[in-house]
């Protein structure tokens, strides 16, 4: 189906609170120039149709804008900081206008970003956070395409671009079982994809050693200053782990200076594994063990998936599988 044909209008609007487009558009602009029952009945129609209104400045000749939202969780330590750079940088080079949006730790702000980029009348929306039941029935209705990153869901109202994070989970426990250690210690951060990558990890390690892992959990965003609490209750278990498992390669550094500040040497008496390849997780000494995410990949797929959606087509496929890559360093 052709999600355009679906897209609300100002007509639409109007008919729905029986009023005409120029007071939707004086509500629009300026709500208080309507009388509080005619905007309680136009704002009724917009949440009733689903009509996201052009915020470009006397509309556009074409409705291709060049623009491209990407909407991250907040960019303080966070995970998908280097994939964001490159992906922006590729596409910059193919020709368009990045606009970045935070949503939050927990996604808080997600549904205020994506009503304002459809408002702007993007090409396409690049997002990170899983999507609630509003976010989707918005998109849906909405002509605009959007890409879910870092995600595989067939559920995604567009196309998911990423990798599965039960996969990751899964490769970590038979990496470190591999490489011999006994004791692992998982540091979850609250979030969907982090206790995926969790309980993935902790079903693999019990099937192939017969022992369980034990687990710390840390608020969203991780941060690098965690790994004080986090090596503190690594001191209070009844057997100290042999190796560390967290969810950014920023925590992984920040466990390993705690380690050798305490007089552990990294990885002889405590490996650590990280997550996301950062720049710093080949910098920092030991250098870190960790999973790799190509983001340039990633930036890839979605710039052919909106080149592909200008023609009107289809999209080719709902669900893009980049894999990821576990790169083993010093640091396990």
């Amino acid at each position: 189906m052709n999600k355009a044909a679906k897209t609300a209008t100002l007509g639409d609007v109007a008919a729905r609170a029986g009023v005409s487009t120029a007071s939707v558009s004086r509500y629009i602009n300026n709500p208080d120039v309507v009388s509080a029952d005619t905007g309680q009945a136009i704002a009724d129609a917009i949440a009733e149709t689903g009509y996201i209104p052009n915020l470009l400045a006397g509309g556009l000749a074409s409705s291709k804008s060049r623009m491209v939202a990407v909407l991250i969780p907040h960019l303080s330590d966070s995970i998908f900081n280097d994939t964001i750079e490159a992906m922006s940088e590729e596409l910059a080079s193919a020709g368009f206008t990045v606009l970045l949006g935070l949503t939050g730790p927990k996604g808080e702000r997600h549904e205020d970003m994506v009503r304002a980029s459809l408002a702007r009348r993007v090409d396409a929306i690049i997002a990170t956070a899983p999507q609630t039941q509003n976010t989707s029935d918005l998109l849906g209705r909405s002509s605009t395409l959007f890409i879910q990153i870092w995600e595989l869901s067939e559920e995604t109202p567009g196309i998911s671009i990423g990798f599965s994070h039960e996969d990751v989970g899964i490769d970590i426990a038979r990496f470190l079982f591999s490489r011999g250690f006994a004791r692992p210690h998982i540091v979850t951060a609250d979030g969907v994809r982090a206790r995926k990558r969790g309980e993935a990890f902790k079903q693999e390690w019990l099937a192939q050693s017969g022992r369980e892992a034990t687990e710390t959990f840390v608020d969203i965003p991780s941060r690098f200053g965690h790994a004080r609490r986090i090596f503190a209750d690594l001191r209070r278990l009844d057997a100290m782990p042999d190796v560390v498992v967290t969810g950014s390669d920023y925590l992984a550094q920040g466990l390993i200076i705690e380690a050798q500040a305490s007089g552990l040497k990294v990885p002889e008496d405590l490996a650590v594994m990280g997550f996301g390849n950062s720049s710093l997780a080949g910098d920092m000494r030991p250098t870190i063990t960790t999973v790799d995410i190509d983001g340039k990949r990633i930036a890839r797929e979605a710039i052919a998936a909106i080149r592909h959606a200008s023609t009107g087509a289809e999209p080719q496929a709902s669900v893009v599988n980049v894999g990821f890559r576990l790169i083993a360093r010093e640091s396990a």
